[in-house]
């Protein structure tokens, strides 16, 4: 066993009371870290990891079945179950709370316990709980959020919004009976909460929500959240450029790149669009982060691998979850494994499948054929290496499957084929995967829940239990 394993587990006198110890002794002072970084890849389940394996190595000219990314070379590694308070699959609201709380939560809801009301702001107070990033604020750490997605969506306004609805993201999305209960929409909640607790860097999407239609937003109180910020000393950016020349000695930095959210990576690098990417983004936060003598809490959440598999555009999952782990390795780079904590895991999986008797071909593509696995189905037709359980690349209703034999698979812009037609692909409920390195990083292993990475995280941070 590591170092890093306490007393109380090395006396352990068997292997059973070992792993037991092993599970339930928390970071010891020598396991302490200074900071974590907190990795979620939205809808990174375990087949969308292999598949990017795959995909990655393929591109780069290496053997793709034996590639690594970044993050698949740390030292502990752990299942997690992702149900939540009210459905065996759950979503990126209550998933990302219970990652950032350590309470299951109802789908929907956002830093809450199970005691929240769906839609009923008058069951708020009971059950608001602490995020991980108000605990780190008040041990006086420095806390930052990048995301992909608008920071107002499910998975970055967990760090910081108590809501019994992820979708409340501005004012005119609050029931009339919220306002005049006193709830106040999520981009509020980011400026408006506790100054004591507002987080110190937000970089993703989500311009809309920050401005009324008189700037080109949606908010109907007339307010301009950005200018606000700015009053308060804060730095705002809103292209790329503009980030990459942010000074030095910056110490509060709010960036809106998109009215929602950000571009895929393909799509930026067509239009050279200037706005920057997750390894960007993630780059300026740890600058920022890191001149802060006591440490700091930061998550970065790649979105886009989820919004791609929503629409069944496998290439573009597996390509923004290539941009999650080219962050992953810059965040690497830029910090120590003695002092900082860093975990990588998934809020939910996705219905991907990768079929049987494709060799070592590339994907997307199509199944080669073999001895065992024939290259043509039951219907004749071609049978896809990449496919998805459920989403709009299905059929019409009354319409068998396409032949696509002729298809370019590699497009960004193909859906792959899907079984169950759906609007957009539904997630899917078996475990996904945690990663880490650094102190404390012992406790992700075997298998464990979405509130064991919080309290992996709280217990490297010496955080108290609340």
């Amino acid at each position: 066993m590591d170092g890093s394993i306490s007393s109380g587990c090395r006396r352990a006198s068997s292997v059973l009371a070992l792993a037991v110890a092993i599970c339930a002794t928390p970071a010891h002072a020598a396991e302490r870290a200074k900071n974590v970084i907190l990795f979620i890849g939205d809808g990174m389940g375990v087949s969308t990891l292999t598949a990017a394996r795959i995909f990655d190595g393929q591109r780069r000219g290496v053997d793709g079945a034996s590639n690594q990314l970044s993050f698949e070379a740390f030292p502990d590694l752990a299942l997690v179950r992702t149900y939540s308070a009210d459905s065996l699959v759950t979503e990126s609201a209550a998933s990302a709370s219970a990652i950032l709380t350590g309470r299951r939560t109802l789908n929907g809801a956002l830093g809450v316990s199970d005691k929240i009301v769906r839609d009923d702001c008058a069951s708020l107070a009971a059950a608001r709980v602490p995020t991980l990033a108000e605990l780190a604020k008040q041990s006086g750490r420095s806390t930052g959020v990048v995301s992909t997605a608008a920071i107002t969506d499910a998975t970055p306004a967990s760090l910081y919004a108590h809501s019994p609805s992820r979708h409340w993201q501005i004012d005119a999305d609050l029931p009339p009976g919220a306002a005049a209960a006193g709830c106040i929409d999520i981009a509020r909640q980011m400026l408006d909460g506790p100054k004591a607790l507002q987080l110190d860097v937000m970089l993703g999407g989500g311009l809309s929500a920050f401005t009324s239609e008189d700037g080109a937003g949606r908010r109907l109180d007339g307010r301009d959240l950005t200018a606000d910020w700015r009053k308060t000393g804060g730095a705002y950016v809103d292209t790329g450029s503009a980030l990459a020349a942010v000074p030095k000695g910056t110490t509060r930095l709010l960036g809106l790149f998109a009215p929602g959210n950000m571009m895929r990576e393909t799509t930026r690098k067509l239009l050279e669009a200037d706005a920057p990417r997750l390894v960007d983004m993630t780059v300026k936060a740890i600058e920022i982060l890191s001149q802060d003598r006591d440490g700091y809490f930061l998550m970065v959440e790649g979105a886009l691998i989820d919004k791609a598999h929503h629409q069944n555009l496998a290439h573009e999952a597996l390509n923004e979850t290539v941009e999650l782990s080219q962050a992953v390795a810059a965040a690497m780079a830029m910090t120590e494994p003695a002092d900082t904590l860093i975990i990588v895991t998934a809020d939910h999986s996705h219905g991907l499948t990768l079929n049987g008797g494709s060799r070592r071909t590339t994907i997307p593509g199509l199944l080669p054929g073999t001895e065992d696995d024939p290259a043509l189905a039951l219907d004749g037709k071609p049978i896809p290496i990449l496919m998805y359980a459920t989403g709009p690349g299905a059929p019409a209703l009354g319409e068998t499957r396409p032949d696509v034999s002729s298809t370019d698979l590699s497009d960004p812009d193909q859906r792959a084929l899907a079984t169950v037609p759906l609007g957009s692909a539904a997630h899917t409920g078996e475990d996904i995967a945690a990663y880490a390195r650094g102190p404390g990083s012992a406790r992700i292993r075997g298998l464990i829940d979405h509130p064991t990475v919080f309290q992996a995280m709280r217990e490297a941070l010496g955080l108290p239990e609340r």
